[in-house]
């Protein structure tokens, strides 16, 4: 098919990091990567806001990485640009496909016909999130923990935030209270409550539609990226999250 958005020679819309399962830990990075399929050229976008978070998350798929193999968890990572579509907004958001990412207007997104939105949705979107639905239904016979991995930056339009990292949460908050307790007892860290974002089912898709529907424990992790930019930063934060990880299920299942 001529009019397909994907060339069969480019990345698949699905990386899998590890494909560990030996633990309950199931983690997912929706913004892993910032590539931009060659049919839509650079979205209008120069090549130094492509290197910017508005593009991806950065330094988490490193850090994602080192977790999974120490945990021996599932990852699972869209290897995709937000800036082409945002895999974890609900498809009636209206920042699923952003106009304008933070000051930056992505010109090829506006007026975007209903045919182009429908096939990054098609090729991109959707096939990520029916891989992670068919790798969680595999799991549910056991113990599982989905776990969104995310970074946010550390400057937002002119102003510093403070946060080392935050845990977002909606309505189920039980684990992600302990992983609060837990990161806010290390040494020199500023941890957010729903900051610097929250979740909710009308701004966010993933922790939501495959962990809360399903009535499972989730926890959605932002770090901020200038911590994780470097090999030493993910280093870093992989080992602490492979020492708290562990021990904020076991204070939530009540193992012993």
């Amino acid at each position: 098919m001529t009019d397909r958005l994907l060339a069969p020679d480019e990345a698949a819309p699905v990386s899998i990091g590890h494909f560990g399962g030996a633990s309950p830990f199931f983690l997912a990075c929706d913004h892993a990567g910032r590539i931009i399929p060659r049919k839509l050229g650079r979205l209008g976008v120069s090549e130094s806001e492509l290197r910017r978070h508005i593009a991806w998350d950065i330094g988490i798929w490193g850090t994602s990485v080192r977790l999974a193999r120490a945990l021996d968890a599932f990852l699972i990572g869209q290897p995709y640009s937000r800036l082409v579509i945002d895999n974890n907004r609900p498809l009636t958001s209206p920042t699923l496909i952003p106009e304008i990412s933070e000051s930056t207007p992505i010109p090829a997104n506006v007026g975007l016909p209903a045919t182009d939105r429908d096939a990054r949705i098609a090729e991109i979107f959707k096939p990520y999130h029916d891989r992670i639905e068919t790798e969680v239904a595999a799991r549910l016979a056991h113990p599982l923990l989905f776990v969104a991995m995310h970074s946010f930056t550390n400057v937002y339009k002119g102003v510093t935030r403070p946060w080392h990292a935050g845990v977002l949460f909606n309505r189920d908050q039980g684990i992600s209270r302990i992983m609060l307790d837990l990161l806010r007892a290390e040494a020199g860290l500023v941890v957010g409550e729903n900051e610097p974002y929250s979740v909710s089912d009308t701004s966010d898709y993933s922790a939501p539609v495959h962990a809360e529907r399903r009535g499972l424990p989730y926890l959605e992790l932002e770090i901020r990226q200038d911590l994780i930019a470097t090999e030493a930063g993910e280093i870093e934060w992989a080992e602490r999250l492979t020492r708290l990880l562990p021990e904020a299920w076991r204070r939530f299942t009540g193992a012993k």
